[in-house]
């Protein structure tokens, strides 16, 4: 399967879905630890793919949402952002309607 078909799936299949270095349980960077911390605030299932595992997925994940930096999160089928955004979103109640609909 193609990195981009992987994607299109990972996200289609999964309400949220993170890319992310590390994985949830063990996060191997700050704004990746971040973001799964806000994410498991809300007590909601998420799938998350470790890009230090594939650089072909880490470039790829970058080329399909044209954003250069890693985690990047998808919500309902979107990209929504990276730590910066979600953490935003989290402290303006943005990501809490989001998750809900």
């Amino acid at each position: 399967m193609e990195i981009k078909e992987m994607i299109q799936k990972d996200i289609k299949d999964n309400k949220v879905m993170v890319y992310m270095k590390g994985t949830p349980e063990v996060p191997q960077c700050g704004f990746s630890a971040q973001t799964v911390n806000v994410l498991k605030s809300y007590n909601v299932a998420f799938g998350a793919r470790n890009v230090l595992e594939d650089p072909a997925l880490r470039q790829g994940i970058k080329e399909f949402t044209e954003w250069p930096t890693i985690p990047q999160v998808f919500i309902n089928g979107e990209f929504v952002g990276g730590c910066d955004i979600i953490t935003e979103m989290h402290k303006t109640g943005e990501l809490k309607k989001l998750l809900a609909a």
